[in-house]
C-alpha cells in the first residue's frame, strides 16, 4: 500500500501521516470514511453464523444492571425476537468466511499483515452494546448500518465490575460523545475506554488487530524452540554432558555446579541463533487460529488445471516474510532469488498472474502444487502446462 497517498478512509490523511500522528497515541473521527456504505452482509446471513461451529459467536443481553453472555455455536431460533431491545450479537473474523467483507478489511494493510488480525460484526437492537469497556489493541469502529452514539475517555481507573461475564469498567468516566452513522468510523488506540450504544437495530465492523504478550510470545516461541532441539536430538549439534573433572560427591544430593552451567550454556546457545528465532515467530505469527479449516480441492478439479496458472491467496491464507524466509499457514520456507521476491509479491498482494507463476523455479512450482492441495490458494487464468 501506498503510504503517502491520502486516503478518504483516513479523513485525507495519508497513511504514513495517520501512523504517526494516532496510531496508538490519540483517537480520530472520520465521518465518512467509507462513503455511501451499506452492509456487506445481510442480517439474515449474519445471525445465521452463530450456528456454526468455525464461527466465533457471542450473544450478550442487558437488563438493567444485569448482564448474561452466551458463546455460540447456538441455535438461531434461541436468539431474542428482532423487536426485543438491549441485546447484542458479535460475529468474530467474518471475514474468514465472506469475500466482501475479507476485500474490506485489506484496506487498513496501511498497518503491518503482522498485527492486523480480523473483522468482527457487532449486531445490535435499540439499546445494545457490550458496556463500558477498553481493549488492550487499537481498533477501527465503522458504523455500516443504523447509528450507534459513541461515549469515549483517557481512562485512569480500570477497576472491572464484579459479578458480571463481560469485562466492565467499575467507574467509567466519558470525555467525549458522538453518533456514527454508516460510512462514520472511529479510531481509538489502546486502552481508550468507550462504550458503544445502538440507536434503533445496527451493525458495527470492529477491525481489531494482534498484540502480542512479551510472556505468551516467550512461551510460544521456547515450545518451539523445544520442538527444534528435540529434532536435533542425537545429531552433531546434540553436545553430550561430560565430567572428567567431576570430584566424589561430598553432599550426595547437590547439583553440581557445572551441570548448572552446562543447562545455562545448552539453553544460551539454543537462544543465540536469531534465525530459528525468527522461523519460530513468522510461523507463529502465521499459525491459522483453531476454528480455521481449509478446504483442498476435489481430485477431478486438480487433474483437470494446469501449471502455471494465475494464483489468489484463499481468504483464510496468512503469508509472511522475512529477508531470507517465506511464512505460511504455520510453516516456513528458506527462500531467496527470484523465488523470494515472487513469493514476497505473493504475501503482499494476494495474487501472482499466470505469466509471474511461470517465473518460479522448479521446486518453487512444486512447492506451490503441495499449497494449492491444501486449499492455501486457487488457480484462474490458466494455461496448458502440467506441473510434473
Amino acid at each position: 500500500m501506498q503510504k503517502n497517498t491520502p486516503l478518504i478512509l483516513l479523513a485525507g490523511l495519508t497513511p504514513a501521516q495517520f501512523m504517526r500522528r494516532h496510531w496508538q497515541k490519540k483517537p480520530l473521527l472520520i465521518r465518512q470514511a467509507v462513503p455511501g456504505m451499506k452492509p456487506l452482509i445481510d442480517r439474515s446471513a449474519l445471525l445465521d453464523m452463530v450456528e456454526s461451529e468455525e464461527v466465533e459467536s457471542r450473544h450478550i443481553v442487558r437488563k438493567g444492571e444485569k448482564w448474561t453472555l452466551k458463546k455460540g455455536p447456538m441455535s438461531r431460533k434461541s436468539l431474542p425476537s428482532l423487536k426485543t431491545p438491549d441485546w447484542t450479537v458479535l460475529i468474530q473474523g467474518v471475514d474468514l468466511h465472506n469475500d466482501a467483507v475479507h476485500a474490506l478489511l485489506q484496506q487498513f494493510r496501511f498497518v503491518p499483515d503482522a498485527r492486523l488480525d480480523d473483522l468482527m460484526i457487532s449486531y445490535a437492537t435499540e439499546g445494545g452494546g457490550v458496556g463500558p469497556h477498553f481493549d488492550s489493541y487499537d481498533v477501527f469502529l465503522l458504523q455500516a448500518h443504523g447509528q450507534r452514539k459513541w461515549r469515549i475517555g483517557r481512562q485512569k481507573k480500570f477497576e472491572l465490575q464484579e459479578g458480571v461475564p463481560l469485562k466492565i469498567l467499575k467507574a467509567f468516566k466519558p470525555e467525549a460523545e458522538f453518533v456514527l452513522n454508516p460510512g462514520d468510523m472511529l479510531y481509538l488506540p489502546p486502552g481508550y475506554a468507550h462504550d458503544g450504544t445502538a440507536v434503533g437495530e445496527c451493525m458495527t465492523y470492529s477491525i481489531g488487530f494482534k498484540v502480542p504478550r512479551s510472556a505468551e510470545l516467550a512461551s510460544e516461541l521456547l515450545m518451539g524452540l523445544s520442538e527444534e532441539m528435540a529434532e536435533n536430538a542425537g545429531s552433531s549439534l546434540d553436545v553430550i554432558y561430560q565430567d572428567p573433572s567431576q570430584a566424589a560427591a561430598i553432599k550426595d544430593a547437590a547439583i553440581p555446579a557445572a551441570l548448572q552451567k552446562f543447562a545455562s550454556q545448552s539453553v544460551a546457545k539454543a537462544l543465540k541463533d536469531p534465525q530459528i528465532l525468527n522461523c519460530l515467530l513468522g510461523e507463529t505469527l502465521t499459525e491459522p487460529k483453531p476454528s480455521v479449516w481449509f478446504d483442498p480441492p476435489d481430485q477431478d478439479v486438480l487433474s483437470a488445471y494446469a501449471w502455471p496458472c494465475g494464483v489468489h491467496l484463499d481468504r483464510r491464507t496468512k503469508m509472511l516474510f522475512d529477508a531470507k524466509h517465506i511464512f505460511i499457514n504455520g510453516e516456513s520456507f528458506r527462500a531467496a532469488g527470484r523465488d523470494a521476491k515472487l513469493l514476497q509479491k505473493l504475501a503482499n498482494e494476494k495474487f501472482l498472474t499466470a505469466k509471474e507463476a511461470s517465473g518460479l523455479t522448479d521446486a518453487a512450482a512444486q512447492l506451490m502444487k503441495a499449497w494449492w492441495e491444501e486449499g492455501w490458494w486457487h488457480p484462474s487464468g490458466l494455461i496448458e502446462n502440467d506441473l510434473t
